[in-house]
């Protein structure tokens, strides 16, 4: 059925149409990556502090759902090493972290391994680039 004849049978003449839309979502870690020596400009626009020495620092950003689970993965990742947190949003389920290449890969280990043997969360593989 096409979606003109849809609202033609269904619209009741009622001058507004009520479409509700539901996410159920799953427990997994959907992203996980290490952006390694990135070019100053990423952390400008990302908001974080350009300040550091790119040849050896990182950013490492982590999707996951249910987005609450950000938070339990920022606590992880800070106590996984010397790494500074540059964002965590408990409404998308994204975190950012920075560091040395080596701290930051560390820290997404720790956070996928605590996701998926604790927490029986779906993960992904750490990529790299």
């Amino acid at each position: 059925m096409d979606f003109k004849k849809f609202l033609e049978e269904n619209h009741h003449g009622e001058g507004l149409l009520r479409i509700i839309q539901e996410s159920v979502p799953g427990r997994e870690v959907t992203l996980a990556h290490v952006i390694a020596s990135p070019k100053p400009i990423v952390y400008r626009k990302l908001g974080l502090n350009p300040n550091i020495d790119f040849d050896k620092a990182a950013i490492g950003i982590i999707k996951m759902t249910p987005a609450e689970a950000a938070v339990i993965a920022s606590d992880i990742a800070v106590k996984s090493g010397d790494i500074y947190l540059g964002f965590v949003d408990r409404f998308s389920g994204t975190l950012i972290v920075t560091g040395r290449i080596s701290s930051v890969e560390s820290a997404l280990q720790a956070v996928v391994h605590y996701c998926n043997t604790e927490l029986g969360y779906n993960t992904c593989k750490i990529t790299k680039r």
